[in-house]
């Protein structure tokens, strides 16, 4: 059972890190779809800066401070410019998509998948002295992903700026009217939730795996929009709906080591997860009929 519950855990983080970056993103007034793109470009930059400086915490480091840079090319358009969030979304989700793969080429000399003895992963919390059951096999960047649940909770509704920006959200032009930077605030909040796209892709690449492939985020920031979309601006049912992802991935590997093709397994995860949006869509349709 601490098995199963540790590939939950294991699972969950990088999606919830992306999540809470959709989720404050949406409190500010944008809808944030390029999730997606800054966890692949997050994975990839951390494994770039981790090979580089041989230290997983510098990738990590990199990978946060990359990421809230791309997170620019949706900011700037989108706040600055007032171009449609998605569709600029779209485009960096791509973009990312292709760029990595290119990179990949060029910077490691491989396509497809770069793994190296060389390159550096995370510690587990057990390596660092923390043998707790379930955790022990974390990396420190796992329950770092489940306090920032609970920390964004309490800034979103117990501080002044959290108040604001929720604000923002909900009436920008009487946030303007009373002297609120509408346009700081909303990028701040874009960069960082780029920033935590990289925190929750350099979990991806060095926690979860000590590698990184082509594509290897596989949907997990489309389910992290998801996420936002079924939980609203509420953090905790955030991390409700991501646990129901991870426990669904766990489940996927236990049943591919009982035999389930490869597919299928794979597969488990989001349908499970597409089904709860349809659940959830049907319940909202029934109450308000």
């Amino acid at each position: 059972m601490n098995v199963f519950l540790a590939a939950v855990l294991t699972a969950t983080a990088p999606v919830v890190l992306a999540a809470l970056g959709g989720l404050l993103s949406s409190v500010s007034g944008v809808f944030n779809m390029a999730l997606e793109g800054q966890l692949l470009w997050g994975a990839f930059t951390a494994v770039v800066f981790s090979s580089l400086t041989g230290s997983a915490w510098w990738g990590v480091v990199g990978a946060v401070l990359a990421t809230a840079l791309y997170a620019a090319i949706l900011s700037v358009p989108a706040v600055t410019f007032r171009a449609d969030p998605v569709v600029v979304a779209v485009g960096t989700n791509l973009l990312a998509l292709g760029l990595t793969a290119f990179l990949l080429r060029q910077v490691f000399g491989s396509g497809g998948t770069y793994s190296s003895p060389d390159l550096a992963g995370l510690p587990t919390l057990a390596g660092l002295g923390l043998d707790l059951p379930v955790l022990g096999s974390q990396s420190p960047l796992v329950p770092v992903a489940f306090l920032l649940v609970g920390w964004a909770a309490w800034w979103l509704a117990r501080t002044r700026s959290g108040l604001r920006l929720r604000g923002i959200g909900e009436h920008p032009e009487a946030a303007e009217s009373i002297g609120l930077r509408v346009t700081a605030y909303r990028h701040g909040v874009l960069l960082g939730a780029g920033a935590l796209c990289g925190l929750g892709g350099a979990q991806l690449a060095l926690g979860n795996v000590t590698l990184f492939s082509e594509g290897m985020s596989a949907g997990r920031g489309w389910v992290a929009v998801v996420a936002v979309m079924l939980a609203g601006s509420r953090p905790f049912r955030v991390l409700g709906v991501c646990l129901l992802f991870g426990a669904a991935e766990a489940l996927g590997f236990r049943l591919q080591g009982l035999g389930l093709p490869q597919q299928a397994a794979d597969a488990a995860p989001y349908l499970i997860t597409l089904l709860a949006l349809v659940v959830v869509a049907a319940t909202r349709r029934k109450e308000t009929v």
